[in-house]
Protein backbone atom coordinates (compact mmCIF):
# COMPACT_ATOMS: atom_id res chain seq x y z
CA UNK A 1 0.00 0.00 0.00
CA UNK A 2 1.46 3.34 -1.03
CA UNK A 3 1.66 5.84 1.83
CA UNK A 4 0.65 9.47 1.45
CA UNK A 5 3.29 11.54 -0.37
CA UNK A 6 5.10 8.47 -1.81
CA UNK A 7 5.89 8.86 -5.53
CA UNK A 8 4.38 6.58 -8.15
CA UNK A 9 7.16 4.78 -10.05
CA UNK A 10 7.16 2.99 -13.41
CA UNK A 11 9.52 0.03 -13.93
CA UNK A 12 10.98 0.12 -17.46
CA UNK A 13 10.00 -2.71 -19.77
CA UNK A 14 13.65 -3.43 -20.59
CA UNK A 15 14.20 -4.63 -17.02
CA UNK A 16 16.77 -1.99 -16.12
CA UNK A 17 17.05 -1.01 -12.48
CA UNK A 18 16.33 2.69 -13.06
CA UNK A 19 12.94 4.05 -12.12
CA UNK A 20 11.08 7.08 -13.37
CA UNK A 21 8.15 8.95 -11.89
CA UNK A 22 4.76 8.08 -13.33
CA UNK A 23 3.32 11.40 -12.17
CA UNK A 24 5.42 14.56 -12.29
CA UNK A 25 4.56 17.71 -10.41
CA UNK A 26 4.00 20.99 -12.25
CA UNK A 27 7.59 21.99 -11.38
CA UNK A 28 8.74 18.55 -12.67
CA UNK A 29 9.92 17.51 -9.21
CA UNK A 30 9.36 14.29 -7.28
CA UNK A 31 7.26 14.12 -4.13
CA UNK A 32 9.33 13.22 -1.08
CA UNK A 33 9.07 12.46 2.61
CA UNK A 34 6.58 12.78 5.40
CA UNK A 35 3.46 14.64 4.34
CA UNK A 36 4.28 14.61 0.61
CA UNK A 37 6.71 17.51 0.53
CA UNK A 38 8.28 18.52 -2.74
CA UNK A 39 11.96 19.25 -3.21
CA UNK A 40 12.45 22.55 -5.00
CA UNK A 41 15.50 24.75 -5.00
CA UNK A 42 14.86 27.63 -2.61
CA UNK A 43 17.66 30.11 -1.95
CA UNK A 44 19.11 31.00 1.45
CA UNK A 45 17.99 34.64 1.16
CA UNK A 46 14.49 33.72 0.03
CA UNK A 47 14.17 31.29 2.93
CA UNK A 48 15.27 33.96 5.43
CA UNK A 49 12.62 36.35 4.07
CA UNK A 50 9.92 33.67 4.21
CA UNK A 51 10.73 32.64 7.79
CA UNK A 52 11.07 36.28 8.88
CA UNK A 53 7.65 37.01 7.41
CA UNK A 54 6.26 34.08 9.39
CA UNK A 55 7.63 35.71 12.56
CA UNK A 56 6.97 39.40 11.89
CA UNK A 57 3.24 39.79 11.67
CA UNK A 58 0.68 41.51 13.84
CA UNK A 59 2.81 40.73 16.90
CA UNK A 60 4.87 43.83 16.20
CA UNK A 61 1.77 45.95 16.85
CA UNK A 62 1.33 44.64 20.40
CA UNK A 63 4.97 44.86 21.50
CA UNK A 64 4.95 48.56 22.50
CA UNK A 65 2.00 47.74 24.78
CA UNK A 66 4.09 45.06 26.49
CA UNK A 67 6.70 47.74 27.19
CA UNK A 68 4.00 49.78 28.92
CA UNK A 69 3.40 46.83 31.23
CA UNK A 70 6.98 45.61 31.71
CA UNK A 71 9.02 48.78 31.33
CA UNK A 72 11.63 49.18 28.62
CA UNK A 73 14.49 47.40 30.40
CA UNK A 74 12.58 44.29 31.46
CA UNK A 75 10.65 44.24 28.19
CA UNK A 76 13.73 44.22 25.96
CA UNK A 77 15.40 41.63 28.19
CA UNK A 78 12.37 39.34 27.77
CA UNK A 79 12.40 39.83 23.97
CA UNK A 80 16.02 38.62 23.92
CA UNK A 81 15.21 35.72 26.28
CA UNK A 82 12.25 34.54 24.19
CA UNK A 83 14.35 34.82 21.00
CA UNK A 84 17.12 32.67 22.54
CA UNK A 85 14.63 30.07 23.81
CA UNK A 86 12.96 30.03 20.39
CA UNK A 87 16.29 29.31 18.70
CA UNK A 88 16.99 26.48 21.14
CA UNK A 89 13.54 24.95 20.70
CA UNK A 90 13.90 25.06 16.91
CA UNK A 91 17.34 23.46 17.15
CA UNK A 92 15.80 20.63 19.17
CA UNK A 93 13.06 20.09 16.59
CA UNK A 94 15.49 20.04 13.67
CA UNK A 95 17.88 17.66 15.44
CA UNK A 96 15.15 15.19 16.39
CA UNK A 97 13.77 15.27 12.84
CA UNK A 98 17.16 13.92 11.68
CA UNK A 99 17.41 11.20 14.36
CA UNK A 100 16.15 7.70 13.66
CA UNK A 101 13.96 7.71 10.57
CA UNK A 102 14.23 11.16 9.05
CA UNK A 103 10.92 13.05 9.13
CA UNK A 104 10.04 16.17 7.20
CA UNK A 105 7.53 18.02 9.38
CA UNK A 106 6.83 19.17 12.94
CA UNK A 107 3.94 16.71 12.97
CA UNK A 108 6.32 13.92 11.97
CA UNK A 109 8.60 14.71 14.92
CA UNK A 110 5.62 14.69 17.30
CA UNK A 111 4.42 11.38 15.88
CA UNK A 112 7.90 9.91 16.22
CA UNK A 113 7.96 10.87 19.92
CA UNK A 114 4.33 10.48 21.01
CA UNK A 115 2.55 8.55 18.27
CA UNK A 116 -0.51 9.62 16.28
CA UNK A 117 -2.02 11.30 19.34
CA UNK A 118 0.94 13.68 19.56
CA UNK A 119 0.68 14.63 15.91
CA UNK A 120 -3.08 15.21 16.21
CA UNK A 121 -2.58 17.44 19.25
CA UNK A 122 0.01 19.47 17.33
CA UNK A 123 -2.32 19.91 14.36
CA UNK A 124 -5.11 21.16 16.64
CA UNK A 125 -2.71 23.68 18.17
CA UNK A 126 -1.66 24.90 14.71
CA UNK A 127 -5.34 25.33 13.87
CA UNK A 128 -6.02 27.40 17.02
CA UNK A 129 -2.83 29.45 16.75
CA UNK A 130 -2.95 30.28 13.05
CA UNK A 131 -6.68 30.95 12.92
CA UNK A 132 -6.30 33.24 15.96
CA UNK A 133 -3.38 35.14 14.43
CA UNK A 134 -5.04 35.45 11.01
CA UNK A 135 -8.18 36.75 12.72
CA UNK A 136 -5.95 39.43 14.26
CA UNK A 137 -4.67 40.30 10.79
CA UNK A 138 -8.20 40.71 9.51
CA UNK A 139 -9.13 42.94 12.47
CA UNK A 140 -6.13 45.22 11.91
CA UNK A 141 -6.57 45.41 8.13
CA UNK A 142 -10.29 46.06 8.52
CA UNK A 143 -10.00 48.77 11.17
CA UNK A 144 -7.10 50.41 9.31
CA UNK A 145 -8.69 50.47 5.86
CA UNK A 146 -12.46 50.45 6.34
CA UNK A 147 -14.82 52.69 8.23
CA UNK A 148 -15.95 51.38 11.59
CA UNK A 149 -18.04 52.13 14.66
CA UNK A 150 -15.39 53.73 16.86
CA UNK A 151 -13.00 55.36 14.39
CA UNK A 152 -12.60 56.13 10.73
CA UNK A 153 -10.44 54.09 8.43
CA UNK A 154 -8.03 55.49 5.86
CA UNK A 155 -10.46 55.02 2.97
CA UNK A 156 -13.24 56.87 4.78
CA UNK A 157 -10.87 59.73 5.60
CA UNK A 158 -9.89 59.99 1.94
CA UNK A 159 -13.24 59.50 0.21
CA UNK A 160 -15.89 59.91 2.89
CA UNK A 161 -18.36 57.24 3.98
CA UNK A 162 -19.24 55.13 0.91
CA UNK A 163 -20.78 51.70 0.45
CA UNK A 164 -17.58 50.40 -1.13
CA UNK A 165 -15.25 51.36 1.76
CA UNK A 166 -17.25 49.53 4.41
CA UNK A 167 -15.70 46.63 6.30
CA UNK A 168 -17.43 43.88 4.29
CA UNK A 169 -16.62 45.45 0.92
CA UNK A 170 -12.94 45.90 1.86
CA UNK A 171 -12.74 42.26 3.01
CA UNK A 172 -14.22 41.04 -0.27
CA UNK A 173 -11.78 43.07 -2.35
CA UNK A 174 -8.81 41.86 -0.28
CA UNK A 175 -9.97 38.27 -0.59
CA UNK A 176 -10.34 38.25 -4.36
CA UNK A 177 -7.44 40.59 -5.20
CA UNK A 178 -4.77 39.53 -2.68
CA UNK A 179 -5.55 36.55 -0.43
CA UNK A 180 -7.02 34.17 -3.00
CA UNK A 181 -4.24 34.46 -5.65
CA UNK A 182 -1.46 34.11 -3.03
CA UNK A 183 -3.28 31.35 -1.12
CA UNK A 184 -3.55 29.29 -4.31
CA UNK A 185 0.25 28.96 -4.64
CA UNK A 186 1.14 25.38 -3.76
CA UNK A 187 4.72 25.92 -2.50
CA UNK A 188 5.78 28.26 0.26
CA UNK A 189 8.94 29.27 -1.64
CA UNK A 190 6.63 30.82 -4.24
CA UNK A 191 5.92 33.48 -1.61
CA UNK A 192 9.55 34.59 -1.26
CA UNK A 193 9.10 37.80 -3.30
CA UNK A 194 5.91 38.83 -1.51
CA UNK A 195 7.69 37.97 1.76
CA UNK A 196 10.58 40.27 0.86
CA UNK A 197 8.11 43.09 0.17
CA UNK A 198 6.34 42.34 3.47
CA UNK A 199 9.62 42.64 5.42
CA UNK A 200 10.41 45.88 3.59
CA UNK A 201 7.01 47.32 4.54
CA UNK A 202 7.63 46.41 8.19
CA UNK A 203 10.95 48.25 7.99
CA UNK A 204 9.12 51.29 6.51
CA UNK A 205 6.84 51.29 9.56
CA UNK A 206 9.86 51.05 11.85
CA UNK A 207 11.83 53.83 10.12
CA UNK A 208 8.92 56.28 10.15
CA UNK A 209 8.14 55.54 13.80
CA UNK A 210 11.80 55.98 14.76
CA UNK A 211 12.02 59.24 12.81
CA UNK A 212 8.93 60.69 14.50
CA UNK A 213 10.15 59.63 17.96
CA UNK A 214 13.63 61.07 17.35
CA UNK A 215 12.15 64.38 16.07
CA UNK A 216 9.94 64.75 19.15
CA UNK A 217 12.77 63.73 21.49
CA UNK A 218 15.06 66.43 20.04
CA UNK A 219 12.26 68.99 20.39
CA UNK A 220 11.67 67.95 23.99
CA UNK A 221 8.04 66.95 23.46
CA UNK A 222 8.61 63.39 24.67
CA UNK A 223 10.71 62.06 27.52
CA UNK A 224 12.66 58.84 27.93
CA UNK A 225 10.31 56.00 28.98
CA UNK A 226 10.64 54.16 32.26
CA UNK A 227 12.91 51.13 32.32
CA UNK A 228 11.10 49.09 34.99
CA UNK A 229 7.44 48.12 35.49
CA UNK A 230 5.18 50.24 37.66
CA UNK A 231 4.07 47.72 40.30
CA UNK A 232 1.72 49.33 42.83
CA UNK A 233 -0.51 46.42 43.81
CA UNK A 234 -0.83 42.65 43.58
CA UNK A 235 -3.05 43.12 40.51
CA UNK A 236 -0.38 45.11 38.67
CA UNK A 237 2.15 42.43 39.61
CA UNK A 238 0.04 39.66 38.08
CA UNK A 239 -0.47 41.82 34.99
CA UNK A 240 3.25 41.49 34.26
CA UNK A 241 2.66 37.87 33.28
CA UNK A 242 0.02 38.81 30.70
CA UNK A 243 2.78 40.20 28.46
CA UNK A 244 4.61 36.86 28.18
CA UNK A 245 2.05 35.13 25.90
CA UNK A 246 2.19 38.14 23.56
CA UNK A 247 5.99 37.85 23.32
CA UNK A 248 5.76 34.10 22.74
CA UNK A 249 3.19 34.58 19.96
CA UNK A 250 5.43 37.18 18.30
CA UNK A 251 8.19 34.56 17.76
CA UNK A 252 6.14 31.52 16.74
CA UNK A 253 7.36 30.11 13.42
CA UNK A 254 7.90 26.44 14.30
CA UNK A 255 5.19 25.09 11.99
CA UNK A 256 6.94 26.54 8.90
CA UNK A 257 10.58 25.65 9.61
CA UNK A 258 10.44 22.10 8.24
CA UNK A 259 8.50 23.25 5.18
CA UNK A 260 11.20 25.83 4.44
CA UNK A 261 13.94 23.24 5.07
CA UNK A 262 12.30 20.78 2.66
CA UNK A 263 12.42 23.37 -0.14
CA UNK A 264 15.88 24.78 0.70
CA UNK A 265 18.56 24.30 -1.93
CA UNK A 266 21.01 23.22 0.80
CA UNK A 267 18.98 21.83 3.74
CA UNK A 268 22.09 21.83 5.97
CA UNK A 269 21.81 25.64 6.10
CA UNK A 270 18.43 25.63 7.79
CA UNK A 271 19.89 26.46 11.21
CA UNK A 272 21.69 29.48 9.74
CA UNK A 273 18.39 30.50 8.16
CA UNK A 274 16.74 30.26 11.59
CA UNK A 275 19.49 32.25 13.30
CA UNK A 276 19.52 34.97 10.63
CA UNK A 277 15.73 35.30 10.74
CA UNK A 278 15.60 35.47 14.54
CA UNK A 279 18.40 38.05 14.63
CA UNK A 280 16.60 40.21 12.04
CA UNK A 281 13.21 39.92 13.74
CA UNK A 282 14.60 40.49 17.25
CA UNK A 283 16.30 43.69 16.07
CA UNK A 284 13.07 44.94 14.50
CA UNK A 285 11.09 43.99 17.63
CA UNK A 286 13.47 45.75 19.99
CA UNK A 287 13.55 48.93 17.91
CA UNK A 288 9.79 49.15 17.40
CA UNK A 289 9.22 48.44 21.11
CA UNK A 290 11.64 51.21 22.07
CA UNK A 291 10.47 53.85 19.60
CA UNK A 292 6.77 53.01 19.92
CA UNK A 293 6.84 53.26 23.73
CA UNK A 294 9.06 56.34 23.55
CA UNK A 295 6.57 58.03 21.22
CA UNK A 296 3.34 57.28 23.10
CA UNK A 297 4.43 56.34 26.64
CA UNK A 298 1.59 55.27 28.94
CA UNK A 299 -0.89 56.26 26.22
CA UNK A 300 0.28 53.32 24.09
CA UNK A 301 -2.74 51.27 23.00
CA UNK A 302 -2.93 47.47 22.77
CA UNK A 303 -2.63 47.91 18.99
CA UNK A 304 -0.06 50.70 18.55
CA UNK A 305 -1.31 51.20 15.00
CA UNK A 306 -4.44 52.74 16.56
CA UNK A 307 -2.22 55.47 18.06
CA UNK A 308 -1.46 56.65 14.53
CA UNK A 309 -4.99 57.94 14.12
CA UNK A 310 -4.50 61.28 15.89
CA UNK A 311 -2.41 64.42 15.53
CA UNK A 312 1.21 63.48 16.27
CA UNK A 313 2.22 67.09 16.89
CA UNK A 314 4.70 67.20 13.99
CA UNK A 315 4.64 68.56 10.43
CA UNK A 316 2.81 66.37 7.90
CA UNK A 317 1.27 64.36 10.72
CA UNK A 318 -1.76 63.21 8.73
CA UNK A 319 0.38 62.12 5.76
CA UNK A 320 2.72 60.08 7.96
CA UNK A 321 -0.25 58.53 9.76
CA UNK A 322 -1.69 57.41 6.44
CA UNK A 323 1.65 56.05 5.17
CA UNK A 324 2.14 54.03 8.37
CA UNK A 325 -1.36 52.58 8.41
CA UNK A 326 -1.48 51.76 4.69
CA UNK A 327 2.03 50.24 4.64
CA UNK A 328 1.27 47.98 7.57
CA UNK A 329 -2.11 46.94 6.20
CA UNK A 330 -0.29 45.93 2.99
CA UNK A 331 2.34 44.13 5.07
CA UNK A 332 -0.30 42.01 6.80
CA UNK A 333 -1.98 41.22 3.49
CA UNK A 334 1.31 39.72 2.29
CA UNK A 335 1.97 37.89 5.56
CA UNK A 336 -1.50 36.31 5.51
CA UNK A 337 -0.70 33.56 2.92
CA UNK A 338 2.59 32.63 4.66
CA UNK A 339 0.65 31.62 7.79
CA UNK A 340 -2.29 30.31 5.78
CA UNK A 341 -0.05 27.74 4.03
CA UNK A 342 0.81 25.63 7.14
CA UNK A 343 -2.73 26.06 8.49
CA UNK A 344 -4.22 24.49 5.37
CA UNK A 345 -1.59 21.72 5.25
CA UNK A 346 -2.10 20.71 8.88
CA UNK A 347 -5.90 20.77 8.64
CA UNK A 348 -5.71 18.63 5.51
CA UNK A 349 -3.54 16.04 7.27
CA UNK A 350 -5.86 16.15 10.30
CA UNK A 351 -9.06 15.64 8.29
CA UNK A 352 -7.73 13.50 5.42
CA UNK A 353 -4.71 11.55 6.77
CA UNK A 354 -4.90 8.85 4.07
CA UNK A 355 -5.68 11.07 1.08
CA UNK A 356 -3.18 11.83 -1.66
CA UNK A 357 -1.04 14.95 -1.44
CA UNK A 358 -3.08 18.15 -1.27
CA UNK A 359 -1.10 19.80 -4.08
CA UNK A 360 -2.30 17.05 -6.42
CA UNK A 361 -5.99 17.32 -5.50
CA UNK A 362 -7.25 20.65 -6.84
CA UNK A 363 -10.84 20.18 -5.67
CA UNK A 364 -9.87 19.45 -2.05
CA UNK A 365 -7.29 22.25 -2.16
CA UNK A 366 -9.87 24.85 -3.24
CA UNK A 367 -12.60 23.69 -0.84
CA UNK A 368 -10.22 23.76 2.15
CA UNK A 369 -8.98 27.22 1.15
CA UNK A 370 -12.51 28.64 0.88
CA UNK A 371 -13.66 27.04 4.15
CA UNK A 372 -10.68 28.34 6.14
CA UNK A 373 -10.92 31.89 4.77
CA UNK A 374 -14.64 31.97 5.66
CA UNK A 375 -13.83 30.75 9.18
CA UNK A 376 -11.24 33.50 9.65
CA UNK A 377 -13.64 36.20 8.41
CA UNK A 378 -16.34 35.06 10.85
CA UNK A 379 -13.85 34.98 13.72
CA UNK A 380 -12.78 38.56 13.01
CA UNK A 381 -16.34 39.74 13.71
CA UNK A 382 -16.41 38.28 17.24
CA UNK A 383 -12.95 39.13 18.65
CA UNK A 384 -13.04 42.53 20.40
CA UNK A 385 -9.31 43.43 20.25
CA UNK A 386 -5.95 42.10 19.11
CA UNK A 387 -4.72 41.94 22.71
CA UNK A 388 -7.52 39.48 23.58
CA UNK A 389 -6.65 37.34 20.57
CA UNK A 390 -2.93 37.36 21.36
CA UNK A 391 -3.63 36.53 24.99
CA UNK A 392 -5.76 33.53 24.02
CA UNK A 393 -3.47 32.10 21.35
CA UNK A 394 -0.29 32.97 23.25
CA UNK A 395 -1.47 31.41 26.52
CA UNK A 396 -2.67 28.20 24.89
CA UNK A 397 -1.62 26.95 21.46
CA UNK A 398 1.36 29.27 20.82
CA UNK A 399 3.15 28.37 24.02
CA UNK A 400 2.63 24.68 23.24
CA UNK A 401 4.01 25.03 19.71
CA UNK A 402 6.95 27.20 20.73
CA UNK A 403 8.11 25.77 24.05
CA UNK A 404 6.14 22.90 25.56
CA UNK A 405 6.10 20.48 22.61
CA UNK A 406 9.82 20.85 21.67
CA UNK A 407 10.82 20.55 25.34
CA UNK A 408 8.57 17.51 25.81
CA UNK A 409 10.19 15.84 22.77
CA UNK A 410 13.65 16.38 24.28
CA UNK A 411 12.50 14.99 27.65
CA UNK A 412 10.87 12.03 25.95
CA UNK A 413 14.14 11.56 24.04
CA UNK A 414 12.96 8.70 21.78
CA UNK A 415 16.42 8.29 20.21
CA UNK A 416 18.53 8.87 23.36
CA UNK A 417 20.38 11.89 21.99
CA UNK A 418 19.44 14.57 24.55
CA UNK A 419 22.20 15.92 26.79
CA UNK A 420 21.75 16.68 30.48
CA UNK A 421 21.99 20.41 29.74
CA UNK A 422 19.23 20.07 27.14
CA UNK A 423 16.93 18.29 29.56
CA UNK A 424 17.48 20.95 32.22
CA UNK A 425 16.71 23.65 29.66
CA UNK A 426 13.58 21.74 28.60
CA UNK A 427 12.32 21.59 32.19
CA UNK A 428 12.94 25.35 32.55
CA UNK A 429 11.07 26.07 29.29
CA UNK A 430 8.04 24.04 30.36
CA UNK A 431 8.04 25.59 33.87
CA UNK A 432 8.28 29.14 32.47
CA UNK A 433 5.59 28.49 29.87
CA UNK A 434 3.11 26.85 32.24
CA UNK A 435 3.63 29.39 35.05
CA UNK A 436 3.39 32.55 32.93
CA UNK A 437 0.46 31.36 30.85
CA UNK A 438 -1.49 30.04 33.84
CA UNK A 439 -1.12 33.41 35.57
CA UNK A 440 -2.03 35.22 32.33
CA UNK A 441 -5.21 33.16 31.92
CA UNK A 442 -6.13 33.72 35.57
CA UNK A 443 -5.44 37.45 35.30
CA UNK A 444 -7.56 37.79 32.16
CA UNK A 445 -10.44 35.79 33.65
CA UNK A 446 -10.30 37.86 36.86
CA UNK A 447 -10.31 41.12 34.87
CA UNK A 448 -13.31 40.01 32.80
CA UNK A 449 -15.18 38.94 35.94
CA UNK A 450 -14.55 42.29 37.60
CA UNK A 451 -15.72 44.09 34.50
CA UNK A 452 -18.99 42.15 34.44
CA UNK A 453 -19.63 42.60 38.17
CA UNK A 454 -18.85 46.30 38.21
CA UNK A 455 -21.92 48.59 37.73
Amino acid sequence: MKSRGEPNYRIPIDGSSSISPLLLHEEQELQFGDGGHTRIRASFTGSVFTLSTTIIGAGIMALPATMKILGLGLGIALIVLVAVLTERSLEMLLRYSKAGKEVKSYGGVMKDAFGNGGRTLLQICVLLNNVGVLVVYMIIIGTTSANGIHKRGVLEEWFGSQWWNGRTAVFLVMTFAVFSPLACLKHIDSLKFSSAVAVALAVVFLVITAGIAAFKLINGTVSMPRLLPNVTSITSFWNLFTAVPVLVTAFICHFNVHTIENELEDPTKIRKVVQASLALCSSVYIMISFFGFLLFGDSTLDDVLANFNTDLGIPYSSVLNDVIRVSYALHLMLVFPVLFYPLRSNIDELLFPSARDLALDTRRFILLTIALICMIFLGADFVPSIWDAFQFTGATSAVCLGFIFPAAIALRDPHAIATKKEKILSIFMIFLAVLSCSVAIYSDAYALLRKKLSP
